[in-house]
């Protein structure tokens, strides 16, 4: 008899834990990763006043530094390419990223031949391995958006200062900047994916800076010349 009322409660027990356990798919969603805003979001984008069917479409994707340098790449490529632009201070790890990537590509409802992307510039917050955890995610949502693309990895450039140790908040530094570009490296490593060096290139004009992370004209001129060559080499290469 003993055995038996143990042998129900037993039971019970299980039918009660099952019973009043948190559903599974609200337990995933309280470790999803969540958006850790920054004071000022911002995205901005560009397209072509008349853009000529007879070009191929070119998408750079990335921050301000990205914004800054996208009139030379527009005039380099003049008459060779549609130049569009989407940038935006989400960072990798903000899970609004792809959404906002989707959101671009189904407004403009173009086909993108390359794509010239980068994203390290904003979300201090983020740590590295949130940043490396987030970055398959971005190469994935830019192959459904552009999935006949050839694509272009502009590392991240270096910053005039690092950000002041006595600041509370997060932000760039040389070391983590460099941090961010080996992980990119290494994600990239397989894809076949180009990289546009800007950050080599940029520790040879430290003198451009026009504050302590952006370019002035002369300077963000001489990254979009190396940008705008790689992606002409990319249209040549991929010519159909």
């Amino acid at each position: 008899m003993r055995n038996s009322i143990l042998t129900r409660a037993f039971f019970f027990a299980i039918f009660a834990n099952l019973l009043f356990a948190p559903p599974i798919q609200n337990s995933l969603k309280a470790q999803a990763p969540t958006s850790k805003i920054e004071e000022i979001e911002w995205t901005w984008e560009v397209r072509p006043d008349a853009a000529d069917p007879k070009l191929p479409n070119v998408l750079l994707l990335g921050d301000s530094i990205t914004r800054n340098y996208f009139p030379e790449v527009k005039r380099q490529l003049n008459g060779v390419a549609n130049v569009y632009l989407m940038a935006t201070s989400t960072s990798l790890g903000d899970p609004r990223l792809p959404h906002q990537i989707e959101e671009f590509a189904q407004a403009e409802a173009v086909t993108f031949r390359v794509v010239h992307f980068n994203n390290g510039m904003h979300g201090w917050i983020y740590t590295e391995q949130e940043y490396q955890a987030a970055f398959p995610s971005l190469l994935l949502e830019l192959r459904a958006i552009a999935p006949k693309a050839s694509f272009i990895w502009a590392n991240t450039t270096p910053v005039k200062k690092d950000k002041d140790p006595g600041d509370p908040k997060p932000g760039p530094t040389n070391a983590r900047i460099e941090t961010r570009n080996a992980i990119a490296q290494a994600s990239l490593k397989s894809t076949g994916i180009t990289t546009d060096d800007q950050h080599t290139l940029m520790t040879q004009h430290t003198d451009l800076y026009q504050d302590t992370v952006h370019f002035n004209e002369q300077g963000s001129a001489i990254q979009g010349k190396q940008a705008a060559q790689l992606i002409r080499e990319s249209l040549m290469s991929s010519k159909p």
